[in-house]
């Protein structure tokens, strides 16, 4: 047995001791992917591979904290229904084995036929912490080997940092590259490599950076083309509120730079962080992000109750992207979520005088979809306030603001773990229709709006009580519809 078989199996039993407990959690999502038990963080490697959805992830299984990460594996047929594959990888040799490190965020691409991985390993070899690149292969798509010649990139140029992490692998042509977030001077940047095999890499330039703008820190960079547009997305460190950016241009592979003429926020909410994208055999480009955040984020307090429950983070619903005339990106979930659907559709007519709290037809449903549209133009007031996740006392408020043309999400007063106000503005605002969509789960909240180009998504840790939902509206009367649906919990095996 090798070194990382042994380190393969200790995993998985500890994941089988952990599990256990995880059986009465009150706060575990329905249809928000989760592992077993154990850690959760970035989604790595999304693949569509054989016939099959791969995703991979950021996993502790020897308890709910953050630590030496491992790569847990699922798959799945739909997008909803997905089964647990045995741990992909595990921290075991010199080069990948940092205590508070292990084998960090990456890719995966179908290289003949063979999945392969590609991770940044974490280690001290005595001067400090490194970071390099490192390859893993599999023939079966489910029992991977790290290759003997790793790292495959031992460290950054001179150009980058010690901050050397997250490869996003392409083929363009009968090229491979490789995007590596790095940081300089303070400034996060994208590094781009190239190679003909996977194993051997060559530095070409710096693709893309922050010219002070954009973070000290790149994370977790994604790079893909849309319509013939090259977009980078990535999670900048040191920017505030701001988790998920992305920048729409031109590729110039002779140059190795990215020339962008627009730039977005992937999602304005508390719990949206390292989105990654893969494409499908229907041609959808579509991205996953962990639903978390983290200690450095203003507004973070801490990961939550879910830890005393033997487990924390869950993975966002899967999203499609499509390119605007714009340049702008949508966000949209992706149609299989009606496979979720229990209930008949239930719809009613909106008429709200102002400062009336009216319930909404989700009351009382644990998970839902619904969808609110919004007569704006017979409507007078200045400022719609939604509740979520509602009981006597608290909730999560979503508030348009009409007149200033902002959305805001606050969850001051939502569960008694999270914090902070979020506002991002608001497109709609001055049209004659404002579609807001809400999709609640356990512990987790999504909305759409602004056709797809604005999303919140935020966790709530209420109780297992808070189930109602209520509209106001003030300033004047408000006019409308909504329609929901109650989603039920996605089936998971292994």
């Amino acid at each position: 047995m090798t070194k990382h078989e042994e380190a393969l199996r200790k995993a998985e039993l500890s994941l089988l001791e952990l599990s256990k407990k995880v059986s009465e959690a009150k706060h575990r999502q329905m249809w928000h992917f989760s592992p077993k038990a154990g850690w959760m963080n970035d989604p790595n490697g999304l693949i569509f591979f054989k016939g099959k959805y791969h995703i991979f992830y950021q996993f502790n299984p020897y308890g709910a904290k953050w630590s030496a990460m491992h790569w847990g594996h699922a798959i799945s047929d739909d997008l909803v229904n997905w089964e647990h594959l045995p741990i992909a990888l595990a921290p075991s040799e010199s080069y990948d084995n940092h205590p508070q490190g292990g084998c960090f965020s990456g890719s995966a691409v179908d290289d003949n036929g063979v999945l392969t991985l590609i991770y940044t390993a974490t280690t001290n070899y005595g001067d400090g912490f490194v970071q390099s690149q490192c390859i893993a292969t599999s023939k079966d798509g489910i029992h991977f080997e790290k290759y003997e010649g790793n790292p495959v990139i031992p460290g950054p140029p001179a150009c980058g940092s010690k901050d050397f992490r997250d490869p996003k692998v392409w083929k363009h042509h009968d090229q491979w590259y490789m995007v590596v977030g790095s940081s300089k001077d303070n400034r996060g940047k994208a590094l781009l490599y190239q190679s003909d095999d996977l194993r051997k890499w060559q530095f070409v330039n710096v693709l893309c950076e922050s010219r002070g703008e954009s973070g000290t820190m790149w994370e977790c960079p994604d790079f893909f083309e849309i319509d013939g547009k090259s977009v980078l997305m990535f999670s900048p460190m040191g920017l505030g509120d701001r988790k998920t950016v992305y920048l729409v241009g031109d590729m110039d592979y002779k140059t190795g730079k990215l020339h962008y003429q627009s730039t977005g926020e992937v999602d304005w909410g508390f719990d949206f962080y390292a989105p990654q994208s893969m494409i499908d055999d229907k041609g959808r480009r579509i991205i996953f992000a962990w639903a978390n955040a983290w200690d450095w984020m203003p507004w973070w307090k801490d990961f939550g109750p879910t830890e005393n429950e033997g487990w924390c983070g869950s993975l966002s619903f899967p999203r499609q992207i499509k390119l605007m005339k714009d340049g702008k990106l949508q966000f949209i979930p992706v149609d299989e979520i009606e496979k979720l659907r229990v209930s008949e559709k239930e719809s009613v007519n909106l008429n709200v005088s102002d400062a009336r709290r009216v319930s909404l037809p989700a009351s009382g449903k644990t998970a839902y979809e619904m969808k609110l549209e919004l007569d704006l133009g017979n409507s007078s007031a200045k400022q719609v306030v939604i509740e979520l996740k509602a009981d006597e006392e608290k909730s999560i408020k979503l508030c348009c603001d009409l007149a200033s043309a902002e959305i805001s999400i606050d969850r001051s007063n939502s569960d008694g773990w999270s914090t902070g106000i979020n506002r991002c503005p608001l497109e709609s605002a001055g049209k004659s229709k404002l579609v807001i969509l809400v999709y609640v789960d356990r512990s987790y909240v999504e909305v759409y709006t602004d056709h797809y180009r604005t999303v919140l998504s935020s966790n709530v840790f209420s109780d297992e009580k808070a189930t109602q939902a209520f509209i106001c509206a003030k300033g004047g009367n408000l006019r409308g519809k909504v329609t929901c649906y109650e989603l039920g919990a996605m089936k998971v095996t292994g």
